[in-house]
């Protein structure tokens, strides 16, 4: 493999690219916002090194965007494709790394493009895709720097830089390949000047937002310990972290990724590779990591795949034929699920909210925020009242479409970090925690509204109760405390 140098598929991967890029800007104000999209929004406007939660990047960039463009979900979604439109072309330019050809470069990258994963990520303006992307540019720097060119250790320092400022995953996959390379080899590389500068590199772009976790008491392995809880909405039992790979990446397709991590495993130069996704497969599942922490790795699986499959279609025209019948397939089920292609009318009579929790998570917030408004509004303004939500999405919805209503809290992630209720504050509407907590909190509750998406789409707000929460029974200081959330 070392020896080879294929010209790079300009043509189709540019296609590829292209047209995934056309599909999910043409989408992409099909439904609403996402609830973290509502929430980038809303803490990207208080400026900082870090949230709680993660790194600054997207919220920044998020707050931005909805900014300037007045609210269009084209405009705030439109980085998002860009970036999972390089990931299919970085997949493509991984394969020609490993030898592969045109035609391989080009089933490599319609692979990637063809995963629920990349699609879901693409189509929301959220940390993932750029995360995927991150991941894409890294792996194929560092098989450049193994191959063929130690400068680009230096590249790969950038690129891990700015990504840990979108998210820490680049963490896990920086300690599985320091794993891979003293495993497997080339151990060469430790020798590398070019890498230790590129360390320092990344070191160097991170260091802000280090500084920030350090002195907040490290709040993302708080984040971190309550996600391998469960206490998250994307969250999995470890049990089904293997079996959701297949499932992520598309059934289908899981012949070509297991093809390329057995050739890389069978090829010495290149053993690190699969000696890094199991080392990154047993982190995730010790820590409670959601499945997709691994996604970014299949590019490099996918490119690995690509041409040993290739070769063996072609010793049959049904096996080509099948080929391309999977992809077909695995793309139209992948777009249906990911994409909202189905109208949101009729999600409740389709699986898809029961297969993709995002989906659910794109409808109804208009109506929330009208209903919480409603009931805000009918409380005297001299008993100074807040609106409390127990998590951020709900908060960033009454937000962006209530946005006369700027008593706005929520305990949940950043949130709790930005501002509480005033201590005059006598009642508050109250949305989604449980009665009893309510009941500690407040001497009066009742409930004066019901959550209705009018859409019967089960998604976290349908069917929650809203509540009037009069007359707290504790300092606004001591009951913040006790409704702060991580997860």
């Amino acid at each position: 493999m070392e020896g080879r140098e294929a010209p790079v598929a300009w043509r189709w991967l540019g296609a590829l690219a292209g047209g995934y890029a056309i599909l999910l800007i043409a989408l992409s104000a099909r439904y609403g916002y996402h609830r973290d999209e509502l929430y980038f929004i809303a803490i990207g406007g208080h400026p900082a090194f870090g949230y709680v939660d993660q790194p600054p990047l997207i919220p920044m960039l998020a707050h931005a965007l909805d900014s300037i463009s007045g609210h269009s979900l084209v405009v705030l979604r439109l980085p998002s494709a860009l970036a999972g439109a390089l990931v299919v072309l970085g997949t493509g330019l991984v394969a020609r790394e490993l030898g592969a050809g045109a035609r391989a470069q080009a089933l490599a990258a319609a692979c990637m493009a063809a995963s629920g994963i990349l699609l879901g990520s693409g189509h929301l303006a959220g940390t993932t895709a750029f995360d995927l992307l991150g991941w894409t540019l890294l792996l194929w720097l560092i098989v450049r720097a193994v191959r063929v060119d130690e400068r680009s250790w230096l590249l790969a320092g950038v690129v891990a830089g700015v990504d840990l400022e979108i998210k820490t995953l680049p963490v896990f996959l920086l300690f599985a390949l320091t794993v891979g390379f003293l495993a497997a080899g080339p151990r060469r590389v430790f020798g590398s000047r070019w890498l230790w500068l590129g360390v320092v590199i990344a070191l160097a772009l991170w260091l802000p937002n280090l500084i920030w976790q350090a002195t907040h008491d490290w709040p993302q392995l708080h984040l971190a310990s309550s996600i391998a809880q469960g206490h998250s909405g994307s969250s999995q039992p470890r049990s089904l972290f293997v079996p959701m790979q297949f499932l992520l990446m598309g059934p289908p397709l899981a012949p070509i990724w297991l093809a390329g991590l057995w050739r890389l495993s069978r090829d010495a130069a290149w053993r690190w590779l699969p000696v890094t996704y199991a080392t990154l497969v047993v982190l995730f599942i010790v820590t409670g990591g959601k499945p997709y922490y691994l996604a970014g790795m299949y590019p490099v699986l996918f490119a690995a795949g690509a041409e040993p499959m290739l070769r063996w279609v072609a010793a049959h025209a049904y096996r080509r034929r099948t080929l391309g019948t999977v992809l077909v397939i695995s793309a139209a089920i992948s777009a249906v699920v990911a994409l909202p292609i189905v109208p949101a009318g009729t999600l409740h009579d389709t699986p898809i909210v029961a297969m993709n929790y995002d989906a659910g998570e794109q409808v109804g917030w208009p109506v929330f925020a009208r209903t919480i408004a409603q009931a805000y509004r009918a409380v005297p303004a001299s008993r100074h009242p807040v609106v409390l939500t127990v998590n951020y999405g709900e908060a960033g919805a009454v937000l962006r479409y209530r946005p006369g209503i700027r008593a706005v809290y929520s305990g949940h992630n950043a949130f709790w970090n930005i501002a509480r209720p005033p201590d005059d504050t006598r009642a508050a509407i109250a949305i989604g925690y449980p009665e009893s907590d309510l009941r500690d909190w407040f001497s009066h509750v009742r409930r004066v509204a019901r959550i209705d998406n009018r859409l019967d789409v089960d998604n976290d707000e349908q069917d929650r109760s809203v509540w009037l929460c009069e007359d707290p029974t504790r300092p606004w200081p001591v009951l913040w405390k006790r409704m702060r959330r991580l997860g």
